[in-house]
């Protein structure tokens, strides 16, 4: 039986990653872009706070750098797409891949980089509250952004790229925009995500583009929401329910099921909630 404690961690986790939720959200749906640089950009976050802080760094300036390396591979990302025409989904996996020996530098080579005894921006108490306000602020800024008139532009390149030439709107520019911003956030989420569970790892980002993906999904299905304020929380919310059902589908021990069988169960989840998806529009 899952305990209550345990409910509240899957939260924790949840706030957390629903900030690289909604960073692949404005890839894949507001921007129309096919973003694979997230496993990257996610331990770069990670990888760039965690030696920050062990160097004495202010764990909050940490994290602004996390958030502004992130940017810097989107960006890389959008230049190889645009500039050199390669496809978006090749110029995410060469970032992504080369972004594996880059954190590997910028850890000093060490696979792993422990946090416990450093101070990060997680207090021992009020851990939940700080997450809670840091994931508010930052939803409410994305809200802001996708409604000012930069965000309606970065919208309508999305939705129909071939209006917005005509209506005169930059889409090389915005597109550059959207996949920097995407990669920010994402990179940020890594870096809250290693100060939350006290220590860094080179592999952290293995499958985040499949997580990331089952919260958008799991969110749109399950609460359906049209306006894009609301769709952005459901992002924040599909986070929650996706570690929600791990945590409980990990506690199922008479159906035999392990710790290591975590992606196995979250593929299933995201093709489950893919169909479901599918099925419910062809009703």
């Amino acid at each position: 039986m899952i305990a209550i404690q345990e409910i509240l961690t899957s939260i924790d986790v949840g706030l957390v990653f629903g900030i690289v939720a909604i960073g692949i959200y404005l890839t894949f749906r507001t921007v129309n872009f096919a973003d694979l640089t997230c496993d990257g950009s996610f331990s770069l976050g990670s990888a760039v706070s965690a030696i920050l802080i062990v160097n004495r760094v202010n764990p909050y300036l940490a994290s602004v750098v996390s958030l502004i390396s992130g940017g810097i591979a989107g960006y890389l990302t959008a230049i190889l797409n645009i500039k050199f025409k390669i496809a978006d989904l090749l110029s995410g996996v060469i970032i992504a891949f080369m972004l594996y020996s880059v954190n590997l530098r910028i850890m000093n080579d060490a696979p792993n980089i422990t946090l416990a005894d450093e101070q990060t921006i997680f207090p021992g108490i009020n851990t939940s509250l700080t997450i809670f306000a840091i994931v508010s602020l930052l939803t409410l800024a994305v809200v802001y952004l996708l409604f000012s008139r930069f965000g309606l532009k970065l919208r309508a390149v999305g939705y129909n790229k071939q209006f917005s030439v005509i209506s005169g709107i930059n889409i090389n520019l915005m597109t550059i925009a959207g996949v920097s911003i995407s990669n920010a956030l994402i990179a940020l989420g890594g870096s809250l995500f290693s100060q939350y569970q006290g220590f860094c790892d080179i592999s952290q980002g293995s499958g985040i583009l499949v997580i990331g993906l089952a919260s958008v999904i799991i969110g749109e299905k399950v609460f359906s929401f049209k306006k894009e304020p609301l769709i952005i929380f459901s992002c924040i919310l599909g986070s929650i329910l996706y570690r929600i059902f791990i945590n409980i589908a990990l506690h199922g021990g008479t159906f035999g099921i392990k710790t290591q069988d975590l992606n196995l169960i979250t593929g299933f989840m995201t093709i489950g909630a893919m169909l479901i998806r599918k099925r419910y529009k062809n009703a």
